[in-house]
Order: structure tokens, then C-alpha cells, then sequence
């Protein structure tokens, strides 16, 4: 039988931890000037091929208005365009800049300074189970 209280909640104890783990990272990104999240955007677009704003609202798992939020400055900073997809439509695709590429290579040194500061806190194995955890139940979860 489950209580309600934050020791026997799943979306707390989760969203706790998010809230923590998050603000290490902000701290340490910020020194590049952007966020975790525009980070993890960055990143996805360097990784290929460019994506429409749906298709990165998928990678991302977010919904379309938080993600244009976290676009604004990304695009009025030029890390990030948006071009026409060719095929006549009015949807952008999203790519990176050169100028993108230079802020996340900037950017790479404060992320790995947060992931090297939370391995050592929480544990190199630890960490690596607890995401392998995360995206599993991510995996798990959104097949429902």
C-alpha cells in the first residue's frame, strides 16, 4: 500500500534529484554562458543530421513551448539557424552554427568539470548505473 508522503513518492524523490543534480550543472555551464538544457540541445544537433522542431521536442522529451523557450536564445545568439526543410513547407529545420560548435567545444570543459564533480560526490559506478537506470525507465515508461 502506498502513502502519500516524499519518502513514497516517485515523482518527488526524482524530481529532487533533478532540481539538485541540475544546479551543479548550471553552475558549472554558466561559466559558458548557457543552460544544461541548451547544452543537451546543442549537442543533439551536432550529432547530425538537422531536426525540425518536433523532432527535437522528441529527442529532448520536452514539450514544444518549453523547448521554444530554451531556442530563443540560442537562435538570437546565432548558435543555433533555422532553415528552410526544402521540400516547400514552411517547417524549419534547426541546425548549429559555427558559432554553436565554438560555444559547446567552451562549453564541453564546465560540463565535464560538473560530471567530474558529480562522479566523485555520487561515485563513478554509482553514476553510471543511475543513468543506465534513467534511460531505462525513460525507455519504459514512454512505451505506454
Amino acid at each position: 500500500m502506498h502513502t502519500n508522503s516524499p519518502e513514497n513518492d516517485d515523482c518527488f524523490a526524482i524530481r529532487q534529484a533533478a532540481r539538485h543534480i541540475s544546479q551543479l550543472y548550471e553552475r558549472h555551464l554558466s561559466e559558458a554562458e548557457v543552460t544544461p538544457t541548451q547544452f543537451s540541445i546543442l549537442t543533439v544537433l551536432r550529432r547530425g543530421a538537422p531536426l525540425t522542431m518536433l523532432e527535437l521536442a522528441q529527442v529532448m522529451v520536452m514539450d514544444r513551448t518549453t523547448l521554444v523557450r530554451a531556442l530563443r536564445p540560442l537562435l538570437r545568439n546565432g548558435l543555433i539557424a533555422g532553415e528552410p526543410d526544402g521540400q516547400g513547407t514552411r517547417r524549419l529545420q534547426l541546425v548549429l552554427t559555427q558559432s554553436g560548435r565554438a560555444r559547446l567545444d567552451q562549453a564541453m570543459t564546465h560540463w565535464l568539470a560538473a560530471q567530474d564533480e558529480f562522479e566523485r560526490k555520487f561515485g563513478p559506478q554509482q553514476a553510471a548505473l543511475l543513468r543506465r537506470e534513467l534511460f531505462r525507465l525513460t525507455r519504459d515508461v514512454s512505451k505506454t
